[in-house]
């Protein structure tokens, strides 16, 4: 299979500047090393009627082409069960019955990250297990053997994250996302995932799953977010940062585009016209501060 690269929104709403910058830089990242870039849409959760054709549309109207036809994770769902099925028979599941509030509220292990799962559940006896399974629905836990990992960044370098007794499955049957995203990637022959840093911390729990599936694990480079004046992460509330939003204030979707070529530092134009130009090492390491309309 022929190696690729991707971008993976969830249909919540429509994309603002910050998803579509790093939809431009997956594309540039997957078209100057010779490989295919590919869409998928993790509508497992969160999907709003109408948002993915208003996604796809602006994702266009900004130059990003995709090869071959828009996949969806709610077609997958063979895909999720044969792969925790592995784990299961592999005796690396387990099942869960705690609430949030209750993960909340337990005490962590030391130096734990906040909201690192405590293992309440992990070693269970057939008495707790049979009680438990009769007041509600359990949740399927990744049953982890480390509790961290290292992944290579072609931007960051070596980062070593904490990794936990994850969510595989929840218990209203929903496949995770950190499942179902590595499991996509490898069916779809992804070997490069481009992506926003805010995802940088669960990338090592994904790449232990990966090994654990025998799969490879893709390269990563995660990209600095476009921010906000106060340093937040953008988003809808901070005011026209959408195409549709940016029109209505009488910016057209060429400068849009331009403007986040230039926050690249990258000619405007065309995408084709950039791509000639596009080096990663030279790439800003900041985020970017969104000027407004």
């Amino acid at each position: 299979m022929t190696s690729a690269g991707r971008f993976a929104p969830s249909p919540s709403g429509e994309l603002h500047v910050g998803n579509l910058r790093t939809a431009i830089l997956a594309w540039l990242f997957a078209r100057s090393t010779g490989r295919r870039f590919l869409l998928r849409v993790e509508d497992l959760d969160r999907a709003r009627a109408g948002a993915e054709a208003v996604q796809l549309r602006d994702l266009a109207a900004i130059g990003v082409t995709w090869d071959g036809d828009v996949v969806r994770q709610t077609d997958r769902g063979n895909l999720y069960a044969k792969a925790i099925t592995r784990l299961e028979e592999a005796g690396l599941t387990y099942e869960c019955f705690c609430t949030r509030r209750e993960i909340q509220e337990a005490p962590s292990a030391p130096h734990a990250p906040q909201g690192a799962y405590p293992g309440t559940c992990r070693n269970l006896d057939p008495a707790e297990l049979e009680y438990k399974r009769s007041t509600r629905p359990a949740a399927i836990r990744l049953r982890a053997d480390v509790t961290e990992y290292k992944v290579q960044d072609v931007l960051r370098g070596d980062y070593t994250g904490a990794v936990d007794d994850f969510v595989l499955r929840r218990n209203d049957g929903v496949t995770a996302y950190n499942l179902a995203a590595v499991v996509d990637d490898a069916a779809q022959g992804i070997d490069q995932v481009v992506r926003g840093d805010d995802l940088l911390s669960s990338t090592p729990r994904q790449a232990y799953l990966a090994s654990l599936l025998s799969i490879p694990v893709p390269e990563y480079a995660h990209v600095p977010l476009v921010v906000n004046h106060d340093g937040a992460r953008l988003a809808k509330r901070d005011g026209a940062v959408t195409l549709a939003d940016l029109a209505g204030a009488g910016v057209p979707v060429e400068e849009v585009r331009d403007r986040l070529l230039a926050s690249l530092g990258l000619p405007p134009g065309n995408l084709n016209h950039a791509l000639g130009a596009f080096d990663p090492a030279r790439l800003p390491s900041e985020p970017w501060v969104w000027p407004g309309s």
